[in-house]
């Protein structure tokens, strides 16, 4: 009899120790999305800051602009840069030169490519009487303008004019 009390209690203590425990569930888990999305925030603003920041210098605002070929004095006017917002080296280009019957105008975008050039896209038109009877002569699509004087000075290299001509166009900074 004393073993049928061991044997059921045996049987009790192995059943009871068996027994489905409660399980308790952790909720102070961070949902690992959010944890994503404000990372994924914080890239797009540094890319962003990042994109419209210049990697060369600053052309923004108005410079000296100015035309001469040959056989001509050196006419001036005006150019002005318009950094466009959001971007990188990138301007809104616009100007001319009036000096009598002699005019040039430039109208486009540029893009600066290196410490020593820039890549204008638009069209750069110019009447000057000495070529052409004054006959306008239109530069269209994209052109460079390089320096050779350390950014001081940068010159159009599409020199050659509808004439045959050169003509030195510069922007100074």
């Amino acid at each position: 009899m004393m073993k049928n009390i061991l044997i059921l209690a045996g049987i009790g203590i192995l059943s009871f120790s068996c027994s489905k425990k409660e399980t308790t569930e952790v909720n102070n888990k961070v949902d690992s999305t959010k944890i994503v999305d404000s990372i994924n925030a914080s890239r797009v603003k540094l890319n962003d800051s990042i994109k419209s920041q210049n990697r060369f210098k600053d052309f923004n605002g108005s410079h000296p602009f100015t035309y001469q070929n040959d056989s001509s004095p050196k006419y001036s006017g005006t150019v002005k840069f318009t950094k466009i917002e959001g971007e990188r080296d990138n301007y809104d280009v616009s100007g001319s030169i009036k000096s009598g019957n002699n005019s040039v105008t430039i109208k486009g975008f540029v893009q600066v490519v290196s410490a020593k050039h820039m890549n204008f896209t638009g069209e750069i038109t110019q009447k000057i009487p000495e070529n052409d009877n004054g006959k306008p002569y239109t530069r269209k699509g994209t052109k460079t303008f390089a320096s050779k004087d350390g950014g001081k000075t940068y010159r159009l290299q599409d020199m050659v004019n509808g004439s045959g001509f050169v003509d030195y166009i510069d922007i100074k900074f």
